[in-house]
């Protein structure tokens, strides 16, 4: 009779156990070290910059001299090292008919072929010199890959049959604005638009 009472008695115990454990009150978070580590994903790299010619004079002629922007199609980073002249190495040959800015030029896109240059209060008419530095500057900005068109479902021969036609784009013009003034420029008349 009493080897029969203990198996009773620890599985009433255990029953007890089970029972109370439900009633343990909760805790706050405890801190408990380090937080856990292991393989990070891999960051995000930036592209590497883009050179592009921005226009300054030399003998009086717009030259392209090279500057980095972020990549293609970044004509605000372009517009902006127009603005900021020529470097302290390139001012013994290399002028520039632009004004330096009190703020930074607003530099939009309005359509394919125009591209917008808000200049700050108080900037004075750009001379027809200055308007070419900014339009070929701009003309000469690397364009963003067009994107590739994707097959419909079903159309093994989608590639084959719809080969891209390569065209030069066309450089845009630019719609400059000051205080109470507004005027176009094309890139017609800009010299090769190499990097040199």
């Amino acid at each position: 009779m009493k080897g029969s009472r203990t198996p009773a008695l620890l599985a009433g115990l255990a029953a007890v156990l089970l029972t109370a454990s439900c009633g343990i009150p909760r805790s706050g978070v405890i801190e408990a070290g380090e937080p856990a580590s292991g393989m990070a994903a891999p960051d995000r790299q930036s592209p590497p910059p883009t050179l592009t010619p921005v226009y300054f004079l030399h003998d009086g002629e717009p030259r392209p001299y090279p500057r980095e922007i972020d990549g293609p199609g970044d004509y605000e980073g372009a517009v902006r090292a127009l603005f900021d002249g020529p470097t302290r190495s390139e001012t013994p040959t290399a002028t520039t008919e632009l004004p330096r800015l009190p703020a930074p030029p607003a530099v939009t896109t309005v359509d394919d072929d125009t591209l917008s240059v808000r200049l700050p209060r108080g900037v004075p008419p750009l001379t027809r010199t200055a308007l070419t530095q900014l339009a070929c500057t701009v003309a000469g900005v690397p364009r963003p890959p067009a994107p590739r068109p994707t097959a419909p479902s079903g159309t093994a021969s989608f590639a084959a049959t719809t080969a891209p036609t390569e065209h030069p784009p066309t450089p845009p013009s630019v719609l400059v604005h000051g205080t109470g003034w507004t005027t176009t420029q094309p890139a017609t008349s800009c010299p090769d638009l190499a990097v040199r």
